[in-house]
């Protein structure tokens, strides 16, 4: 056991992010690579091979520069903001934690245990739970890729409830929404794993209802 003291060194560093998967080379930034959607030989994959997800060309990796050096490492690249890299992690069906999560949330449920679970590794909180439901069953709900309807000027809100089409009952809530430049807005959710992967839903809120189709992620 070695005894750590945190500093915050936020005036020292800044991260950027770029939409690459490249590990830093000797006398490069420190970087930290996104290995999303790719499994490895320690985890377990609940929807489809790495292959066919559908965030199999998800490229993401954010590098620490020190402050005084974020001018020149930037160089001419035009800086987008962080609207833009959420909607490709959207697009992506790339959970992102306390957005995809609730106080319920198991790793099986958002498909996670592909990249941020290691289940050859004992002692680490939560591990009861995650052999219990990997070994003995499916987890109760599942993420579920949106493409709204883009017909209305306004998105729904973080939280929103969804339901079936011409349902009442709720069966799930977004948890991110994005306009995607090419797909038009899009959404992730948690939805019950009984509701179909093909079946038509229907988002409540403030801007009223939303119809929504899903993308299957192979995770019914």
């Amino acid at each position: 056991m070695l005894r750590v003291e945190p500093s915050d060194v936020s005036e020292d560093f800044a991260v950027l992010g770029e939409a690459r998967s490249v590990p830093s080379a000797a006398g490069e930034d420190l970087a930290w690579v996104d290995s999303w959607p790719h499994s490895g030989a320690t985890t377990a994959v609940y929807g489809v091979a790495s292959q066919l997800h559908v965030g199999r060309d998800w490229a993401w990796r954010e590098v620490i520069v020190p402050r005084a050096a974020l001018a020149g490492r930037v160089g001419d690249r035009p800086l987008v903001g962080t609207w833009a890299a959420e909607a490709m992690r959207v697009a992506a069906a790339r959970p992102r934690h306390l957005f995809e999560t609730d106080h319920r949330t198991i790793p099986h449920e958002v498909d996670w245990l592909r990249t941020a679970v290691h289940l050859e590794k004992g002692c680490y909180r939560g591990q009861e739970t995650v052999a219990r439901v990997h070994n003995l069953g499916r987890p109760p709900r599942r993420l579920a890729l949106l493409h709204l309807d883009g017909s209305g000027h306004a998105l729904p809100s973080r939280g929103a409830e969804v339901r079936r089409a011409g349902d009442p009952a709720v069966v799930g809530f977004v948890t991110s929404v994005a306009r995607h430049a090419e797909l038009g807005p899009i959404a992730l959710a948690l939805v019950k794993r009984k509701v179909p992967e093909t079946e038509a839903l229907e988002i409540g809120g403030e801007v009223g209802v939303v119809a929504a189709s899903q993308e299957p992620l192979g995770l019914g």
